[in-house]
């Protein structure tokens, strides 16, 4: 990312990644692949449209599309977290997949703005909905309500594991 690119924060690489930085250190130990961190991003950001506290971004019209948008932001995201030392990749008999590092705790705990402490509470929501449901089952009530989104992406959607 160029210096004069900072200028654009809304969803740019650097907003986008300290969205999947908190929502990664919510979820911990539990990790996330791309399909997965793709859709997380969206829902945490639309949490209002899937039973949980009020979204973070002003609802507009079909941003169930965002979803097809997504994919190349969120890889970029990480991929800026992992420069910055707060998401590593892990890798399994499954593929990649991304986790929160040790520095990240310490970093959200940093975040003070209005805007910070309700993405920690959207997180939280996440995190809640994964611990009750699991992964696959969180996907499915998902799924339901917005489409296949793994498909779109041309990525596997491992959250039936």
């Amino acid at each position: 990312m160029r210096f004069d690119e900072f200028g654009h924060l809304y969803n740019s690489p650097l907003e986008t990644g300290i969205r999947a930085v908190i929502i990664l250190e919510h979820l911990r130990p539990v990790k996330a692949d791309l399909a997965e961190m793709i859709l997380f991003d969206h829902v945490v950001v639309h949490t209002g449209d899937h039973g949980g506290p009020r979204s973070l971004h002003t609802a507009l019209p079909d941003r169930k599309g965002e979803l097809l948008v997504r994919r190349r932001l969120i890889e970029e995201s990480l991929r800026l977290m992992q420069q910055c030392h707060l998401v590593a990749e892990a890798h399994d008999e499954y593929g990649i997949s991304y986790h929160a590092t040790d520095e990240a705790a310490a970093y959200i705990e940093l975040l003070e703005t209005p805007y910070s402490e309700h993405l920690k509470r959207c997180s939280a929501w996440i995190r809640d909905e994964v611990r009750q449901y699991t992964k696959a089952g969180f996907g499915e009530r998902l799924r339901d309500q917005i489409g296949d989104w793994a498909e779109a992406f041309g990525v596997a959607d491992r959250s039936a594991r």
